[in-house]
This record gives C-alpha cells, structure tokens and sequence, in this order.
C-alpha cells in the first residue's frame, strides 16, 4: 500500500539533515573511529548534563541498559522486582535474565505503573521497583521514591520513552538509582540501529555498568576486573546522535505541537478517548500519541485503509504471553487498554496537513 501518512519518516529526517548525515559518516569511517572513541564520550557527556545525572555510560541497547543496570544492582535469585505488563518485553526480561521474580502490577489512567498498587506488592523478598515511563509521560515519581525509601528498594527508570520529559522540573532518569534510555530507530532521539544509554550518580554503579559493557574492562584492555558482555555503543551510532542531539529541543517542541493539534482536532469525538492529559507537574514529550476506542481492529482497518500507517503497543499484554509464564496476575486495565489503544504517527518531519489527513479519517471513521 501506498501510505498519504507514515508512521514514522526515517527518510524525511535524513534528507532534511543530509549534509551533515554524510559528513559523520565521512569522518568517522576516513578516521577509523569505530569503538570506544571520542564521539562516544561527548555524547555521554551530553546526556548525563541534559538529564541531570553524573554519568551516562552508552551502551549497544535499550534492553541492554535494563539488563546491566539490574544485574549491577545485584537483582538475582530469590529477589521479587515490581513492574508494569504494558510495556515491551525488555522491562520484565531484565528481572527474570538476573535470576529474579518479576510481580506485575497494573496500569492508571495516563498508561503508567499505579503507584496506588505498590505498596501492598511489596514483600520480605522486594529488591526493587522499575517503573516506566511510557508514550513520553513520566510516571508519579514522588510517590514510586518515596516507598523505594520507605522499604530500602532500588530504583531502574525505564525512560527508553522518555528522553526529555520531566517530573516536577526534573527529567526522567534522573530519580533512581539508574535511569535508561533507547536510541532505537523510531525513539525521539534515534540511531541508524540500536543503542542505549544508563545514567546514574552513582560511582560504583557506573563503574560496574562501564565494566559489564566491555567485557570486563574500565580503564585499560589489559586489566579484566569482572565477567562481562559485549554491548558498547558503537561510535558512528554515538557520533550521528551527537550530530542530531543539537536538534532535539526542537524535535520535542514540534512533537508538542502535534499532540495540540491531535487534542484539538480529535475532540468531543464519542467513542474516542484522546491522549491522556497531564497536570503542570508534568512536561510530556510525546514519544507516542494513543487514542483508544472500543473498536480497536475497525479503526485500525479503517486508517489503513485510509493510508495511514498506525501502531498498537502492545496488543497482547505480557502477563497474557503464554510463552513467559506470568497469567498468575490479574491486570485489568492493562487488559483493557491493550485492546483499545492505537498510536498515530507523531514526529517533527509530519507535516501539518498530513496531521490533518489523520484527523479528518479518524472524524470519517466515528461518523459512520
């Protein structure tokens, strides 16, 4: 199919920054920089200042950003760690790659963990908690902080969603003990592949988390200090984010602008639920835009029909792939919202008449 409306415009983004796209390429591939280099390092740099935290250690992948931060805050056996199911795989996965028990609590009204539930999921067995940003939308992290304090738990931000966005002035990742990002390919801020980074104050876990990503090794290739794996960020993919980070700002207030288009557009629709709003302690940054509506599969056939490329994360939830042996909870709004919600293509390169396309087929759509 020929789509008026991508869901995402990877092509768009490199014509637009073409010059200065081929420009990295050429420096980085006539210099031989491949690993471990300077343009790594003045992204980290980058990072930890925009965020807030002392360090931000790139590492091969958003996944691989949960897993090394779990296993450097010693989640293993016997360990309960308490999460969310409306999430991608990843998030569990680093509990149960550690050795530990995941325990899934359900969702609120804004798609995040809630923080309602906590409290009465944690045991004698509770390590910690990983809460997770979703769509660009913090989670409640007064609350999440002040029970980790409470009960002497760890705290990993899952904000691979979340670059920018902010909880009362402070952004995200920069709360708990670690805070991780994702530069997969649609993320805000998105690499030509994977890529990941973990930010923390802490020394000792940003030395561990250095360590783990390099097979063993901080400071020198001849001292090993531990077991590790193989998941640097790789320097091409560190130098074009490097190159791109300078827009970012922008790209955000442009995400912005789309989500008031979409509200104003989409509102007073019956049968739609439009993004959820947030109060002025929050400052959104809009990774996703999710509708919902009770008819799910009509409206998705109905865009794509239309030529609208549309996304559902996820339609069927973790706790409810048989596979990961996680059906002992009971989640019922994340059953819900799961058969409801559908993403709209949001990002800086869509044009104002396309948004237009995309709110005049959902209006078709619910006026049949």
């Amino acid at each position: 199919m020929n789509h008026k409306v991508r869901f995402v415009g990877y092509s768009r983004q490199y014509q637009q920054l073409k010059k200065e796209f081929n420009a990295v390429f050429k420096e980085i591939m006539s210099g031989g920089n491949f690993i471990l280099r300077k343009h790594l390092e003045e992204l980290e740099n980058r990072i930890a200042k925009y965020v807030g935290t002392k360090y931000a250690i790139g590492v091969n992948t958003g996944t691989d950003a949960l897993y090394l931060s779990a296993h450097a805050l010693g989640f293993g056996p016997g360990d309960e760690v308490i999460t969310v199911a409306h999430t991608f795989v990843a998030t569990v996965g680093a509990i149960v790659q550690c050795g530990a028990t995941p325990v899934l609590i359900d969702i609120g009204e804004d798609y995040n963990m809630n923080v309602e539930q906590i409290e009465s999921a944690i045991t004698s067995k509770t390590k910690g908690i990983i809460p997770v940003h979703l769509n660009g939308h913090s989670c409640n992290m007064d609350k999440i902080m002040e029970l980790a304090k409470k009960y002497n738990l760890k705290v990993i931000e899952d904000a691979a969603q979340a670059l920018g966005a902010e909880f009362k002035g402070k952004k995200c990742a920069s709360f708990g003990d670690v805070g991780i990002f994702s530069f997969y390919p649609a993320k805000m801020l998105g690499a030509p592949g994977d890529g990941g980074m973990v930010c923390t104050n802490a020394d000792n876990l940003a030395r561990k988390i250095k360590a783990f990503r390099d097979n063993g090794r901080v400071d020198s290739v001849e001292v090993i200090e531990c077991f590790g794996w193989c998941s640097r960020l790789d320097n091409l993919h560190a130098a074009i984010l490097n190159m791109k980070f300078k827009y970012f700002e922008k790209w955000v207030e442009r995400r912005r602008k789309i989500a008031k288009m979409y509200d104003d557009g989409l509102s007073g629709i019956d049968g739609l639920i439009t993004h959820p709003h947030s109060n002025g302690d929050y400052f959104d940054v809009y990774q996703n835009y999710v509708v919902r509506t009770k008819r799910q599969d009509e409206m998705i056939n109905h865009l794509r029909n239309s030529g609208i490329e549309v996304l559902v994360s996820w339609p069927v939830p973790l706790h409810q792939q048989k596979a990961l042996g996680l059906s002992r909870f009971n989640l019922p709004m994340t059953e819900q919202v799961s058969a409801e919600v559908i993403s709209l293509p949001i990002y800086p390169e869509l044009t104002d008449g396309e948004v237009q396309i995309v709110i005049e087929a959902v209006r078709r759509f619910f006026q049949r």
